[in-house]
Formats: structure tokens, sequence, C-alpha cells
């Protein structure tokens, strides 16, 4: 699959919110609490305030997106029939590019999207037993740049040294 990224659009909600709606129903640990229209909603919301970076393919067909505003990640999807062909991380690199920090909650039950951030340098800063809407345990995951002569053990808590 052959892809590239640009700023979403309005017309993209549609598509993004439909991810939005797979991934409760591909994670059965996930409750459902809003509604396909509420979905599209949010991600017509997260558009308008200029958050989020789209996917898309050779007919402009939305697979993946990524709504960050600075340094925080509200949001990182992509749809269930382009998993595994690296838009996952296409999306964060370019979030990297972007921010010297990247800041992010994952519930602690989805394994698979733990590992992904781990795998791209991401670490643990903090976690929750359910101090969100969901009601269900969280983790706080945090990527730094490193640059050159910055010591790797830097206090990961606050700002980098």
């Amino acid at each position: 699959m052959s892809v590239w990224l640009r700023p979403a659009h309005t017309l993209d909600a549609g598509k993004l919110g439909d991810m939005l709606t797979q991934a409760v129903h591909d994670h059965t640990w996930k409750p459902r609490l809003h509604s396909a229209a509420e979905d599209i909603g949010f991600a017509g919301r997260m558009i308008d305030r200029g958050w989020v970076t789209v996917a898309v393919d050779e007919d402009d067909r939305a697979w993946g997106f990524m709504a960050r505003e600075n340094g925080f990640t509200h949001s990182l999807m992509v749809a269930r029939q382009a998993r595994g062909h690296g838009l996952g991380t296409m999306l964060l690199e370019d979030a990297k590019t972007q921010a010297d920090m990247l800041d992010l909650w994952t519930f602690v039950a989805n394994t698979g999207a733990r590992r992904f951030y781990e795998r791209h340098g991401f670490v643990e800063v903090g976690r929750t037993d359910g101090d969100n809407e969901e009601g269900l345990p969280d983790i706080r995951f945090r990527w730094y740049r490193v640059t050159p002569g910055q010591d790797d053990n830097a206090d990961r808590e606050g700002t980098p040294t």
C-alpha cells in the first residue's frame, strides 16, 4: 500500500470516526460509551482544531490518523485492514520530527499499543487505576528526543536536561 501524510480535511471526519468506532469493536474489553455519530463528531472537532494528520492512499482514502495537540497525542488509529503496513510508525515518526517530547495515554489492557510505543522509544511515566471516562486502568507514556550530548539517564519525569 502506497500512502503519504497530509493534514486532515473536514470531509475526513466520517472515515476517522469509523476508525474510532471500529477500535472499540476490536477491543472487547473496552466499553462502548459513544455512538458512531458521536465518534464522527469527535473526529471533526479534532480536525477543526488542526490536530489531525491523516495517512491517505493514491485515491485520497484515509487509512490512519494521528491527532496531536503540540506534544500531547489524543489519538493514533489505523484502519483494521491497513494494520501491519507501517502506517502507525509513519504517523508517529512524522510527529517526532515536529516535537521534542510526545506524551500519551493507553489502556493497560491494550498490550499491542503498549508494545508499539515501547518499540518506538516511549517510556512509562505514570499509571492510573481507571481515572478516565472508561474507568479502565491506563498508562502514561512519554517519548523524548535524544540530542547529542544529552544524558541518557536524564530525569524523565521533568524536562530533559
